[in-house]
């Protein structure tokens, strides 16, 4: 029993859950001081945007195997294409069937439903249509009938659920009501939060192409006009504290989150290589944050890919990380 726990925990891609749990845990942060705040509360909505978060990376991994067989990645590196292998290994090795991942999918999913409705008994009818909307268009990330992944609009869902909607949910939760601060701010950790999706697609354009999955760097279509969308992706998250900070809004505090615009300028420019200069090699720095299981990555050729995905993960996370800091002083 606690292996197949594991097992599925380990396939629902739990590295990516800094771009959900640091949002929410910055909504929560951003209510400790209203006199409705309810630790409990808050704590049960962090641990629902958890569940989710693990089901639908699982239902993606369903849907998109009912889309397209899992070995095209394969395929491609065969032909001497650049792509990331190996989605799914647990379903093309035979771990584990599609019933089995629908089921562990539903799982995940369920019990942040179960989570959801008692923040719902508590906090009423707006916790509903938050959390309402976000499972509805969390699913058509990649499921039928409008698989919005797949019409370039997955880095857009990304940012309303994981970003702007997850805040507002959690914070809603947390204390009963909607503050102006909370909302501001939920549209600079969306972007960043989309940043990640947003530059995985580029990475992926070529085998993405390929398949057919249109992603938003597909639907461009045009390396100069993806890299003009990433500039704002990037950089009007610090435009928003700007006008926050003149639309009093939020603080002069929120200054401090302009420490991490040397490692959003070296994440675009990383970026402008990719595409300009794609045999240029980076390596991790200790100021761009952590850099897990490297030696692994190299193994695996995955170090032109990891060294951008890990830098637009740890650059949401301090941003977070900075937000929730703070709320203390």
């Amino acid at each position: 029993m606690f292996n197949n726990i594991t097992f599925w925990l380990d396939n629902a891609r739990p590295t990516a859950l800094p771009q959900s749990i640091l949002p929410a845990l910055t909504a929560l942060f951003l209510s400790i001081h209203s006199p409705n705040f309810v630790w409990w509360l808050a704590v049960l909505a962090v641990l629902g945007v958890t569940f989710v978060h693990l089901g639908l990376n699982l239902f993606d991994d369903y849907f998109d195997t009912k889309k397209k067989k899992q070995t095209y990645r394969e395929e491609m590196v065969h032909t001497g294409m650049r792509a990331r292998i190996g989605k799914t290994p647990y379903l093309t090795s035979g771990k584990a069937t599609e019933s089995q991942l629908f089921i562990a999918s539903c799982v995940f999913c369920g019990i942040a439903v179960l989570i959801g409705a008692l923040v719902f008994w508590f906090r009423g009818i707006n916790i509903f249509y938050i959390t309402a909307i976000a499972a509805v268009v969390g699913m058509q990330y990649s499921a039928p009938p409008l698989r919005l992944s797949y019409h370039g609009l997955g880095e857009v869902v990304i940012c309303l659920v994981f970003g702007c909607l997850n805040m507002i949910g959690v914070g809603f939760a947390s204390c009963g009501e909607f503050s102006k601060e909370l909302l501001l701010l939920s549209l600079p950790v969306g972007l960043l939060v989309m940043n990640i999706v947003y530059i995985h697609s580029i990475l992926d354009y070529l085998p993405d192409k390929e398949v057919g999955k249109r992603t938003l760097a597909v639907l461009l279509n045009n390396q100069k006009a993806m890299m003009i969308l990433l500039f704002f992706v990037i950089f009007v998250p610090f435009l928003a504290i700007i006008a926050g900070i003149l639309l009093n809004v939020c603080g002069l505090k929120y200054l401090f989150l302009f420490l991490l615009l040397p490692m959003a300028i070296t994440l675009y420019k990383m970026m402008i290589d990719f595409i300009k200069r794609p045999a240029k090699q980076y390596f991790p720095k200790f100021w761009l944050g952590p850099f897990n299981q490297w030696k692994l990555i190299v193994e695996h050729h995955l170090e032109w890919f990891m060294i951008r995905w890990l830098t637009a993960r740890n650059l949401i996370s301090f941003f977070c990380m900075i937000i929730i800091i703070l709320q203390f002083f």
